[in-house]
């Protein structure tokens, strides 16, 4: 799907300009396509700035990063790429740095977690575009028919888990650990066991006695006790686990935004409540952003920097969060949506971002570590499964990715 959307410098008397932007569809069919979105937004900065010409092409979250690499190994890099990651491409020294481009009220704007998730040793790199958070979805009507209330701890978690499956619900947990994005469940769940994938010092340390004991406990208490459903958590991916869910076949699972209009669409009574942790709810949650990355190969760096920052205006970062159900990635926006009554479902999720934590992105082992992770961490749950086993190959991977091997 590609968008061609024209117009003309940054100045009348500049050269004309063309900027070329790949971004991602976060929409789920043509009427919602982010290509609509791009259209309006770069028609009414056109408008203003006559002399410059924005190029978008919208490709799905299967094809966009794959994309991008093909024409940046093809000497083409575009101008702006809104991409799943950018440590590698500013490894390699071919990204501008944030305030290389952007404003300094609109780098100074963005929320704190998502900036700090952007640096490479200290540096800017990657302009976080979209977040989310992760709480606990459970289906209202299955609690109230099994008697129980939404839990705060793990011991709570299996309890309810337990009363579900007596009440014959299909998927009294659902445990997606299947390859779409076990990345982000099994960090969720780190982060629930006081762990998660790095240590205090950004060191990898997935094989730590916490992360053990929180998959110990999910294959003992969870899986083996069958309170996870008929799929198998290695094969059960996370859009099949939304849509058993909106289907009302899941008492619990931990979701992010897009479930709430997916579970109502179908009608299903739902309740969220923070994610569950080993002695309460979890310190942390896990946070998720996507990112904005400027490529220094066709110079223009004035005018990515002022069409970046009219994309990150209040008044269109809000636009495009309320349209695909995602959290502001600037304290502006965000401040505004948590007192607009229009994005009161948004709250708890939005209340989440300042207690999550996200994936080490600023590290360029990370994709090999998260192929990884999707590759292996199902086998940690099943039967005649070894965590220890596991997590140590998932750490000997982390390793050798750090280290270039």
């Amino acid at each position: 799907m590609t968008a061609l959307l024209g117009g003309c410098g940054l100045s009348g008397d500049s050269a004309d300009v063309t900027l070329k932007l790949v971004a991602a569809d976060y929409g789920d069919s043509e009427s919602n396509s982010s290509r609509i979105y791009w259209q309006k937004l770069v028609r009414a900065y056109e408008a203003e700035h006559p002399g410059v010409r924005i190029e978008v092409s919208v490709h799905s979250w299967n094809d966009v990063d794959r994309k991008v690499r093909e024409l940046v190994d093809a000497g083409q890099a575009p101008d702006m790429a809104q991409i799943g990651a950018y440590s590698d491409y500013a490894a390699k020294d071919l990204l501008y740095r944030a305030d290389d481009v952007l404003s300094i009220p609109v780098q100074a704007d963005f929320v704190s977690q998502l900036a700090g998730a952007g640096q490479v040793r200290g540096v800017q790199y990657g302009m976080p575009f979209a977040a989310s958070t992760r709480v606990l979805f459970y289906n209202k009507t299955h609690f109230e028919k099994a008697g129980i209330t939404p839990p705060k701890s793990w011991d709570d978690l299996a309890r309810a888990a337990e009363a579900l499956k007596a009440e014959g619900v299909t998927y009294p947990y659902a445990l997606p650990l299947g390859p779409e994005e076990a990345q982000a469940e099994t960090m969720q769940w780190m982060l629930s066991g006081k762990g998660g994938y790095t240590d205090l010092n950004g060191t990898y340390a997935l094989a730590s006695p916490e992360n053990v004991s929180t998959f110990t406990w999910l294959k003992e208490e969870l899986v083996g006790k069958g309170l996870t459903g008929p799929v198998a958590p290695g094969k059960l991916n996370r859009a099949d686990a939304f849509a058993a869910f909106a289907d009302g076949q899941v008492g619990m699972l931990n979701g992010h935004p897009s479930l709430m209009k997916a579970a109502a669409r179908k009608k299903v009574e739902f309740g969220m409540v923070p994610t569950p942790g080993i002695e309460g709810e979890s310190r942390s949650t896990l946070g998720v952003s996507d990112w904005m990355t400027a490529f220094k190969q066709n110079g223009h760096q004035e005018e990515i920097g002022d069409f970046l920052d009219y994309v990150y205006s209040s008044e269109n970062v809000l636009a495009f969060s309320r349209e695909y159900d995602l959290l502001p990635v600037t304290g502006s926006a965000s401040e505004i949506m948590s007192e607009a009554e229009e994005d009161k479902e948004l709250r708890p999720f939005l209340d989440e971002l300042l207690l999550s934590e996200l994936y080490p992105v600023g590290k360029s082992s990370w994709a090999a570590v998260s192929a990884e992770v999707k590759k292996r961490i199902g086998r940690a749950v099943a039967p005649g499964g070894d965590p220890v086993e596991v997590l140590a190959g998932v750490q000997t991977t982390a390793a050798r990715a750090e280290s270039g091997h």
